[in-house]
């Protein structure tokens, strides 16, 4: 397998203190895959994209086999910080419609709802307890500066998602439980909710298990060939033959599994720090008592919520490397962070903390729909940060487009995924990336 991360951020250290874990009586230990299996449609990666679609899939009557590295939820999918909320696409509006056109970009943004709303349904369907919270999410403008950032966010919001957004001046952020020194607006809008990823993760890993298809743990793809019309996918134990082929492993793929992948993703690491519970003195001390899930206007941004167990959950961009030495490194970062946006809460322990990967494409807009090259083969991935719902919705429409059933993919999300100039070396982007970013967000 060729992949651009150190080795550990491909093994169980960089979530060893990962809270979700503590939320779950027990996770299912699925059977790794042993000897020879047949399946209509074989997927790869047991998250919200590939157990969406399998989901859809087998419901509709496909014979689904879910072959998955580790165990369900296992990769990002399990260790997020559980935002449900618009987002997909980091290509700004504009340049959404210089590309396609008004038409397509707001197909697109009606996705985006569309997506949000999926993972509400499927809450609600399977009967799943995820912890959900938040009236939608809040965005945070960390200098004076950004206030008009903040308005021109809410008249675009209104424009694509015919929603109004609530824009909040500094002397009232206190008083709606927002109170931080480092804030100076606020804009709330009114759509998506915040869960506990990895309950969803497994809820969904449950419905696709009693809906017929079959998932194995522990079952890492080692080698993609074709056996006449058919896909041969081999295993450490064993082999399948399928005619349809899913690849769903985003920020955790492999440039050769299959090799048209190489070069058109670029895994990023998001790192998440959790406190032990606030007491209610504590937050009225800090005068941060809002259920909102929140992020600022930092490229390198930091988004946080206070989950209903009183715990605050704060998670940052920006690490470059998965190593123990930078693993250490960047939660000293995150706690610094932590202790400069809530100084109240400087003595409050933060026992947890893990980091993951998500995945950027070129032109900055996920891609979802057949892997150019390779017969009956799909794929969807690169989203971005916001994969709970896009990528839960992302599963669903590889589903429609196999099956033709279903909600129409939008021409955005079906452009494909250009390389990076760097090709096998584009991790050295982000050092000069990071940096750019880290420019524009001083003060």
């Amino acid at each position: 397998m060729r992949r651009l991360y150190e080795p550990m951020a491909y093994g169980a250290a960089p979530i060893a203190d990962s809270f979700w874990p503590t939320t779950v009586h027990a996770i299912a230990d699925h059977a790794p895959l042993q000897g020879e299996v047949s399946a209509e449609v074989a997927v790869v990666g047991a998250g919200y994209t590939g157990l969406n679609a399998a989901l859809a899939l087998a419901e509709a009557g496909r014979n689904v086999v879910v072959l998955e590295a580790e165990q369900p939820g296992w990769g990002a999918s399990g260790r997020n910080g559980g935002f449900c909320c618009l987002g997909g696409a980091k290509a700004p509006a504009s340049a959404l419609m210089s590309r396609f056109g008004a038409v397509a970009t707001r197909d697109y943004y009606q996705t985006e709802r569309a997506a949000v709303d999926h993972v509400a349904a499927l809450l609600d369907r399977y009967g799943i307890g995820a912890d959900t919270h938040s009236e939608g999410e809040t965005l945070l403008a960390f200098r004076p500066k950004d206030i008009k950032g903040l308005q021109d966010l809410a008249e675009e919001m209104q424009r694509f998602h015919q929603v109004k957004c609530e824009v909040v001046a500094k002397p009232a952020l206190a008083e709606r439980g927002f109170a931080s020194p480092e804030f100076h607006g606020a804009l709330t809008t009114p759509i998506g909710f915040a869960l506990n990823p990895l309950k969803y993760v497994l809820g969904l890993a449950r419905a696709v298990c009693a809906a017929g298809g079959r998932l194995f743990g522990g079952t890492p793809l080692i080698a993609l060939s074709r056996d006449g019309d058919r896909h041969l996918l081999t295993t450490p134990g064993g082999q399948v033959r399928a005619k349809v082929l899913i690849v769903a492993t985003n920020g955790y793929s492999s440039d050769d599994l299959p090799g048209w992948l190489a070069g058109r993703y670029l895994p990023v690491q998001s790192n998440v720090l959790v406190t032990r519970p606030l007491t209610e003195d504590e937050l009225i001390a800090q005068g941060w008592t809002s259920r909102q899930m929140c992020y600022d206007t930092r490229h390198l941004l930091h988004y946080f919520r206070l989950m209903p167990d009183n715990r605050m959950l704060f998670g940052l961009r920006g690490a470059m490397k998965t190593t123990p030495a930078a693993h250490a490194e960047t939660r000293a970062r995150a706690r610094a962070d932590f202790e400069r946006i809530f100084p109240e809460w400087r003595h409050v322990e933060t026992p947890f903390f893990w980091s993951g990967l998500l995945a950027l494409a070129r032109d900055l807009v996920p891609y979802t729909g057949p892997v150019p090259g390779l017969e009956n083969a799909w794929t969807a991935l690169c989203y971005h940060g916001n994969g709970v719902a896009m990528g839960s919705y992302a599963g669903r429409l590889l589903a429609a487009q196999i099956t033709g059933q279903g909600p129409d993919t939008p021409a955005p999300l079906r452009a494909g995924l250009r390389r990076f100039e760097l090709g096998r070396w584009r991790r050295a982007l982000l050092p000069l990336a990071y940096t750019w970013y880290g420019l524009q967000d001083r003060g």
